[in-house]
């Protein structure tokens, strides 16, 4: 015992340390005498019957007093003469005090609130009334009580970290809001009547006490008593569960939980999803069910609030004025595009078109409130689709990894109630709490969905609103609310068949239904296919990537031997930006820039949303419509943020149209796709666009010819030499410029998989 409690001082004093500042403050006069009379290294026993003492409580609010009067900052303002004003002129309950002030002007007080809160605070309040009503004299009958809210703790405590050392100590910690209760009257100062006509009180009530009421004064009966509702105040009391926030959590460990109890003017200043800083007394209280069930004393613990902040996108404030510099000068890169795009999951090898898909997605938009009455989202959906072991769960655990805020979930072990909110009650109060889901603590983040096609229709069906009016309506249980759910969805989903079948459409090859995937901004079909150069160049990478993990055990001449001289192989390690500077990158965009949609070329953009729109209606594929417009501009926004620029320009509308343009002919048959290619071909305005073009036009053409071939000549071999012309291959291209096929010829894009023999193209096919 004598070892714990000798631990326990010893943390203590470090704890009283870590509080102290740096700077010394400059006492003289009066406050110097004080101090020598009354420091805290003077204190004798339990600092608790300390600051009980007569003389200490004076001290306390003299010293309070002084520092809310005479307190000036650097430009010699009255810092808290100011903050008065503006509370009484906002007809607020409470008068914040940054900690860092109270530490530089008396640092006592300072180790004292932060040591014994649940003595000190109360002392602070009724010093700022009496201040309060001393400028305000009427200020007295709007409230009666004022309460001094500490604010900008110097140390910061994790949920799981807390420990006995913190218990009736100010803390102060950080994560996100699970669930809320209604807001309930919690007695304050009762009076009972006796039934000899004696009354009895002010009895004060704090926290969950229970009301002593002992004999009668004059008959000494021990009841029943009757409580006067007339003098009787009330407080407001609520409580609310926070949880650490997502992507905080250890891998493997099961996020913790904390209840935190709001009263007065804290009540309803955070809802379920809302990412908070909370400050305030950690205390404990002796649970008879705990007791009942393990058969010795537990206590639970819990939070009682002093101060709350929603942080609301502060994250910004952790970067520093070298980061954002170094943020600038690479956005001026020419290449950022590419640069960003290839730093995406560098480990999967290909696949630009989701990376593009997902680079896009966690940039986002821009969100719009027209006429403060509808508001139109920002955030872009992406749904990827495709065969078994295609990498799309990696890339949904790379966004997880790389955003600052993100929640992840599978269709399977997610219901309705799991993804949107619900209202449950409470175990031990029986009180109707409502509690936030995966789209709700994802506010303002992104939300993974692996398994999407194996979700319950039904809860499929909950989300809806949340993907396009981003808010999650409730009605259950006489709770009535509305949440947010301002975040991004990227899902993947796998085929009814198990493999996507080309030669069905879209709608045939997934089991969604329409409404869902009007909601996707971005549709990505992902198929395993047979290809021999495509095939060698992936199985180099993998080998590749898997000798350059292991550095350690491989000689630098036999790792240079092993990589081949393809440029499709290569990956410059100098254009990857790093993943915690990707992380800063994303952040500053999001915060900061803000692209406005004043000079794009809307007559390109009308034209090619009904030509898409009426290759939809007669071909199939995807349903077209308006929402697809409204994606376009949010993938054009979310380009431009990108270049960090404050206007979308014409390039950043070519993107969304390609970003679209694709996403359509990927959902469409093989055969169909490879006829409608030339034809919307004049929407895509970039050389590279050109290639790829003609390189898909040239590859179908190899495949035609390979199974022509195999059929007519009963070829058993599975990789056969196909030869194309160059007449037949001009015949498809017809209407591509001639000097932009002869750059293809010259391409990369050609060069890796085809041989140009004079009039004859060659290559191998499988």
């Amino acid at each position: 015992m004598l070892d714990e409690d000798s631990d326990d001082d010893l943390a203590r004093q470090l704890r009283r340390e870590r509080l102290r500042i740096n700077q010394e403050p400059e006492a003289d006069g009066e406050e110097e005498d004080d101090a020598k009379y009354l420091d805290i290294e003077e204190a004798k026993g339990n600092i608790s019957e300390w600051l009980q003492q007569p003389r200490t409580i004076k001290f306390i609010r003299h010293q309070f007093s002084s520092f809310l009067r005479n307190f000036k900052d650097e430009r010699e303002i009255d810092v808290y003469e100011q903050r008065i004003t503006e509370m009484c002129s906002n007809n607020k309950q409470s008068l914040e005090v940054t900690y860092s002030h109270l530490s530089l002007k008396i640092p006592t007080l300072a180790i004292w609130v932060a040591e014994c809160p649940s003595l000190t605070l109360p002392i602070f309040n009724e010093v700022a009334f009496e201040l309060v009503t001393e400028v305000f004299p009427a200020y007295e009958n709007v409230y009666k009580q004022v309460f001094v809210r500490i604010r900008d703790l110097p140390i910061e405590d994790n949920l799981r970290d807390l420990r006995q050392i913190h218990l009736n100590a100010l803390i102060k910690i950080k994560g996100v809001v699970t669930k809320r209760t209604g807001i309930y009257p919690q007695m304050k100062k009762v009076f009972f009547f006796c039934k000899c006509g004696e009354r009895k009180g002010p009895i004060y009530l704090t926290g969950d006490d229970e009301a002593k009421l002992g004999n009668c004064y004059r008959c000494h009966a021990s009841g029943p008593f009757v409580l006067d509702y007339a003098d009787t105040e009330y407080n407001n009391y609520q409580k609310i569960t926070v949880q650490e926030t997502p992507g905080t959590v250890p891998p493997g460990r099961v996020p913790r939980q904390k209840e935190v109890v709001l009263q007065a003017d804290l009540v309803d200043i955070a809802r379920p999803g809302d990412e908070v800083e909370i400050t305030g007394i950690y205390t404990s209280k002796f649970d008879y069910n705990m007791n009942y069930q393990h058969g010795f004393p537990i206590f639970t613990t819990h939070i009682e609030a002093n101060y709350i902040k929603r942080l609301q996108d502060l994250e910004h404030n952790l970067l520093t004025e070298d980061e954002i510099m170094e943020i600038r000068k690479l956005a001026k890169c020419s290449n950022i595009t590419k640069r960003l795009v290839s730093s995406i999951a560098p480990s999967i090898h290909g696949h630009n078109f989701i990376k593009t898909a997902i680079i896009l997605a966690m940039f986002g938009g821009e969100p719009k409130d027209v006429g403060g009455k509808h508001k139109i989202r920002g955030d872009i959906n992406v749904l990827l689709l495709g065969d078994p072991g295609t990498a799309k769960s990696q890339f949904l655990k790379y966004v997880e990894n790389t955003f600052h805020r993100v929640v992840y979930t599978t269709g399977k072990g997610a219901s309705a109630v799991g993804l949107t909110a619900g209202v449950i009650r409470d175990p031990i109060t029986r009180e109707w709490m409502l509690e936030g889901g995966a789209l709700v603590l994802a506010d303002k983040g992104v939300c993974l969905i692996d398994e999407f096609d194996k979700m319950n229709e039904q809860d499929r069906t909950s989300i809806h609103e949340a993907m396009e009016q981003q808010s999650i309506s409730i009605s259950k249980a006489g709770i009535v609310t509305s949440l947010q759910a301002r975040c991004s969805v990227i899902a993947a989903a796998n085929p009814i068949f198990g493999r996507y079948d080309p030669q069905r459409n879209f709608m045939d090859n997934v089991d969604l239904t329409e409404p869902i995937l009007s909601r996707f901004d971005i549709l990505s079909v992902v198929r395993d296919e047979v290809d021999y150069y495509q095939d060698k160049a992936l199985a180099t990478f993998v080998i590749n990537s898997h000798i350059k993990s292991h550095p350690d055990e491989v000689e630098p001449e036999y790792l240079a031997a092993t990589l081949l001289d393809d440029e499709s192989i290569k990956v410059n390690e100098e254009d990857l930006i790093p993943q915690d500077m990707l992380k800063k990158y994303i952040l500053y965009a999001r915060k900061f820039v803000h692209p406005k949609l004043t000079d794009v070329d809307k007559e390109k953009i009308s034209d090619f949303y009904s030509t898409i729109r009426k290759y939809s209606s007669a071909i199939g594929g995807i349903p077209i419509g308006v929402r697809h417009i409204e994606g376009m501009l949010r993938m054009s926004e979310a380009h431009a943020k990108m270049h960090l620029r404050e206007y979308v320009r014409a390039e950043d509308v070519d993107v969304a149209i390609k970003m679209l343009l694709e996403s359509f002919l990927q959902s469409q048959k093989s055969s169909i796709a490879s006829s409608l290619r030339p034809k919307l071909m004049k929407y895509l305005s970039s050389s590279q666009d050109d290639y790829d073009l003609l390189y898909h036009i040239l590859k179908q053409m190899v495949k035609d010819k390979a199974r022509y071939t195999k059929l007519m000549e009963n070829v058993t071999d599975s990789i056969i030499d196909v030869d194309i012309s160059k007449e037949q291959f001009a015949m498809e291209t017809k209407d591509i410029p001639q000097f932009t096929i002869e750059r293809f010829f010259k391409s990369s894009d050609f060069t890796r998989e085809f041989v140009l023999d004079g009039s004859h193209i060659r290559t191998k096919a499988v």
